[in-house]
């Protein structure tokens, strides 16, 4: 039997997996930002900017739930299909 579903389609744990991305590529940013000072013998930033560069472990956990979604949602279909 062939699945039916689109290429496009938004699978359950898809969403958290962007949104765990984008938080991700945040944190990497500010990491960069709040890193780059030290090499360049410039003032450093402010502590906050140390607090943004955390978001790359919070982007991380997102997205790490959001493929612990996918697999879930993946085995409940698999369960109903067979039996």
């Amino acid at each position: 039997m062939r699945d039916k579903t689109q290429p496009n389609s938004a699978e359950p744990g898809d969403r958290l997996i962007r949104a765990g991305v984008i938080v991700f590529f945040v944190g990497a940013v500010a990491t960069l930002v709040t890193v780059a000072p030290l090499f360049l013998d410039t003032t450093p930033f402010p502590t906050y900017m140390f607090g943004l560069s955390m978001l790359m472990g919070v982007g991380f956990l997102i997205a790490g739930a959001g493929v612990l979604r996918s697999v879930a949602a993946g085995r409940r279909k698999a369960r109903s299909q067979t039996g």
